[in-house]
């Protein structure tokens, strides 16, 4: 028991990233609840998005397949999703709340151990873009 107390805690290290959307978090949750909407918003890694077994959707993506699996409750905004692919499988916590007349959608990412930082850095910057073009498909729908 001592030694579990000395033992150093592990941690990721982690980012969060949110957008400002001039729609309600209803219209946001269903979007982005729908995989199949994903190729049109998630511009730089989502290629293609099939529906599969057990809840799970079949991607392609720029680095290769994977699957996608939304773990979400509407009436709490949770749109969580397990992510796996050859490399590596993580959870990544996502959520829209009310925002106003609007809503802000956010996602926290934990680094991988298949990624090192340059590489984490590198596709955190990444999901920008991504976020950019979300508020651009939600806005002009709503």
């Amino acid at each position: 028991m001592l030694e579990a107390m000395t033992q150093p805690l592990k941690i990721s290290r982690s980012i969060t990233k949110s957008v400002d959307l001039r729609a309600s978090a209803e219209q946001v949750f269903d979007f982005l609840n729908n995989p199949e909407n994903w190729p049109k918003w998630a511009v730089v890694n989502m290629k293609s998005v099939e529906p599969a077994t057990g809840g799970w959707y079949d991607t392609e993506t720029r680095q290769g397949n994977g699957q996608l699996k939304m773990l979400s409750n509407k009436s709490l905004g949770i749109l969580d999703h397990v992510w796996k692919d050859p490399q590596a499988s993580w959870i990544v916590p996502a959520r829209v709340v009310p925002n106003g007349d609007g809503s802000t959608f956010m996602m926290t990412f934990f680094q991988p151990p298949v990624l090192d930082d340059k590489a984490f850095d590198a596709a955190a910057k990444e999901v920008e873009t991504e976020l950019a073009k979300l508020k651009e498909i939600l806005e002009r729908e709503a």
